[in-house]
């Protein structure tokens, strides 16, 4: 899922004060990159990188030892505290949205092979029913740390576990008293207290799908104790032969990809987590699904770029999202 869709502003290294300083940490994680900005007198990026490694050990489908992994080649494990959090969450988002979010839909996706370029092939019908057989979040269940699953259904939590890792982050941070923090992993984000050095809220740009224009932000906006996500699709499609546009987004009930002129998806909620999976289920509604599902969903403030019929960048705005 292409997620990096949020840039952080004005991110500058100073002193806020005699007795306090705004550090700021970075580097490479979960296949992205980090950034955490946060008022202390203590540098905590051994910590950070713990917790990384924790979040990592459990939910890595790169790491043969990880929970996931031993749970999707039905091994017994009673998978951690990390795991059930986001086992959980997914469970709940996957009923709300009636299935638009499932993170056991990874095989099929992969099965299409989206790439940044290239066009939609000819997979084998048969093949994608086979697949689709073993897709179903409402499949598995959960009982004192251990999954119970179809043999062949694959869990992947790429769609939420940034989130999830920057709540962890925040949360950590909170622990230790931390009354002003902004943390960033691969474009989501989790905002608490304000930017001590300028003492105002915190100020965030989401990128502008038009990679090649001269805009490099479609909105700025500031954010005060609230965690925001994105899912798009401008990086990463893929066109048949008659031009029509394919998001790497797969249909949950067909396992063909989605047809879509929405180009990215940004919902702001309470944590990271939550606005990280609805990012995801938002982009495969549409934008008329996405103004019918939020109509009995208050506490998702929405923003969407999408591409009108006679091809022009326009946005919609729900729930109250904050635009510049």
């Amino acid at each position: 899922m292409t997620k990096k869709l949020f840039f952080l502003m004005s991110l500058i290294f100073v002193s806020c004060s005699d007795s306090i300083n705004q550090l700021r940490v970075s580097g490479p994680v979960f296949g992205t990159t980090y950034s955490i900005i946060y008022d202390s007198n203590t540098n905590y990026e051994t910590a950070f990188d713990s917790l990384f490694f924790e979040i990592n050990r459990s939910m890595s489908t790169y790491i043969s030892t990880s929970d996931i992994s031993k749970v999707n080649t039905n091994l017994d494990v009673i998978v951690d505290h990390h795991f059930e959090s986001v086992f959980i969450a997914s469970k709940a988002i996957h009923s709300i949205t009636n299935g638009q979010f499932d993170p056991t839909i990874g095989a099929v996706v992969n099965a299409w092979d989206f790439g940044p370029e290239g066009k939609i092939e000819s997979l084998d019908s048969l093949k994608i029913i086979d697949l689709m057989r073993s897709v179903g979040m409402e499949k598995l269940t959960m009982i004192d740390g251990v999954v119970s699953k179809p043999l062949a259904t694959r869990l992947d939590f790429n769609a939420i576990a940034k989130g999830y890792g920057v709540d962890v982050i925040g949360k950590f941070l909170e622990s230790k008293g931390i009354q002003n923090y902004l943390v960033e992993i691969g474009g989501e984000i989790r905002s608490f207290g304000l930017n001590s050095t300028k003492n105002a809220k915190w100020v965030v740009g989401v990128q502008h799908p038009d990679l090649e224009g001269g805009q490099p932000y479609v909105n700025t906006l500031t954010l005060e104790n609230e965690s925001m996500a994105t899912s798009g699709t401008y990086r990463k499609h893929k066109l048949d032969e008659k031009g029509n546009r394919y998001a790497h987004i797969i249909d949950t009930n067909t396992g063909y990809p989605t047809k879509t002129n929405i180009l990215s998806v940004s919902v702001i909620a309470s944590n990271c987590m939550t606005a990280d999976g609805y990012a995801t289920a938002l982009q495969a509604m549409g934008v008329e699904g996405i103004r019918i599902f939020l109509e009995t969903h208050p506490e998702l403030k929405v923003f969407i770029v999408y591409v009108s019929e006679d091809n022009i960048f326009k946005t919609a705005v729900f729930n109250g999202f904050p635009l510049s």
